[in-house]
């Protein structure tokens, strides 16, 4: 069975990093590229669900995702 899943990818100063919405739990991939990084997300997130089931897998994941710049207190 094949599932659309969304992967958030940022990029960072020497790396990208990629993970899915929708999943409970905890799934980052990391990659030089985003595609590396989008990939390696793929694989892990294939992993996962197989180890743990199905059931990580939230029934409706978000149909949209966005970005919120916030101030954050930082002592």
């Amino acid at each position: 069975m094949l599932k659309q899943i969304k992967f958030v990818v940022e990029q960072h100063e020497e790396t990208f990093v990629a993970y899915p919405l929708g999943i409970r739990g905890g799934v980052v991939g990391e990659g030089e590229t985003a595609s590396a990084a989008l990939e390696d997300a793929r694989r892990a997130t294939e992993v996962y669900i197989e180890t743990l089931g199905v059931g990580v897998v939230q029934d409706e994941s978000p149909l949209a995702a966005f970005v919120s710049e916030q101030a954050v207190s930082v002592k």
